[in-house]
């Protein structure tokens, strides 16, 4: 299977592998619950629990670096979405080629977060609230109109956001016409509809309407990086683009407070902002000032997403926990109950790292 590592050809953008690895180490660190451990009320008061409380979600209105993680995700997907466009056309793929592999691939995503919520829940449940389901929507619809003008993308995105807003605010069944108050808006009528509805963490499947303004964004993004624009000019456009997105996010807050588990429009913008402040600090770090070689160690996650996410997902990490688990308490056990459990994560989430690292140097890529 080709080699899809940047090092050597100029045309691949080594920020956005880094980008998109560090976001999936993190998503996979969660499942090691390292973050959790940290946030434990034994080290209430302490720094290390105030930096652990940002990778933990906002209970309901307010925003921390968590919840930044599936925007970061969607995002990324849109930025990639020329680049694959590009090579399948030099590839000699057809539109109708590449439209076909587009719903396929949209499907396969809804399917294995359908497939994930059956798992997790040991019975068959009609839940579409997590990261796949959610990308299979806002990537097909970044797809039908990736080819459209700027313009006509950014409208798209903002009508999106708009419609949600009125949906929302104007919903007229009795008890669910409280737009910003938990399990009683129309995104959790919607789910109790088909039985889909998660009450205990509010999240709502109707999400992926307004965060497809995410995957929108990445493929604008991803398309200004492959103009023909300076580097510093695609700088300052993402920086300024960034900054706008921040402000009116954070501004919109005492209007629409900004929710991430019904994604609020001011979620969407605020963290639509940082999405593009991020990509943007990655761009100069990474592609533009060539502090490339340390990046490696995340970018190797970057190159197998969607197996590493899928294996941690399904049992891989409990499954390297419960082997190291007796050898880690044996070593460690003398430090306390809470260190050796912080200790045995970080060593799971360092094997899983391992796991990518070992594919990516035997050239092997698993891709939909």
């Amino acid at each position: 299977m080709k080699n899809p590592d940047s090092s050597h050809s100029p045309e691949r953008l080594l920020s956005l592998d880094f980008f998109r690895g560090a976001t999936m180490f993190l998503l996979i660190a969660e499942f090691t619950h390292f973050f959790t451990f940290l946030h434990d009320p034994a080290l209430e008061g302490s720094f290390i629990y105030v930096i652990a409380e940002q990778f933990q979600h906002h209970p309901w209105n307010g925003l921390r670096f968590w919840d930044l993680i599936q925007p970061y995700f969607m995002f990324i997907v849109g930025v990639a979405m020329p680049y694959s466009l590009s090579n399948r056309k030099k590839r000699g793929q057809s539109r109708s080629q590449i439209t076909r592999h587009a719903f396929q691939r949209a499907f396969i995503l809804l399917f294995l977060g359908w497939a994930l919520h059956c798992i997790g829940s040991g019975k068959i449940v009609f839940q579409f609230q997590n990261v796949l389901a959610q990308l299979s929507v806002t990537y097909i619809l970044a797809f039908l109109i990736m080819n459209k003008p700027a313009k006509v993308q950014i409208l798209f995105s903002v009508l999106l956001i708009a419609l949600t807003e009125i949906i929302y605010r104007g919903f007229p069944v009795e008890g669910f016409n409280h737009p910003f108050v938990a399990n009683e808006n129309f995104g959790t009528w919607l789910d109790l509809q088909y039985g889909g509805a998660n009450l205990r963490g509010h999240w709502v499947s109707f999400n992926a309407i307004p965060t497809t303004a995410h995957t929108i964004w990445g493929v604008l993004a991803g398309q200004l990086l492959m103009s023909k624009r300076t580097a510093v000019q695609k700088l300052k456009i993402l920086i300024i683009a960034g900054v706008i997105g921040v402000v009116v996010g954070y501004g919109l807050n005492p209007v629409t407070p900004i929710i991430k588990r019904i994604s609020t429009s001011s979620f969407v913008i605020v963290s639509g902002g940082w999405t593009l402040l991020t990509l943007a600090f990655s761009y100069w770090l990474i592609d533009m000032k060539k502090r490339q070689k340390w990046s490696l160690f995340f970018r190797v996650v970057g190159l197998n997403p969607l197996f590493i996410y899928l294996f941690a997902h399904v049992g891989g990490a409990v499954l390297i926990e419960s082997v190291i688990h007796p050898f880690t308490f044996l070593l460690f056990g003398w430090m306390g109950t809470l260190t050796a459990t912080i200790l045995t994560s970080a060593i799971v989430l360092f094997l899983l790292w391992y796991i990518t690292h070992w594919f990516h140097k035997n050239k092997i890529y698993i891709r939909i």
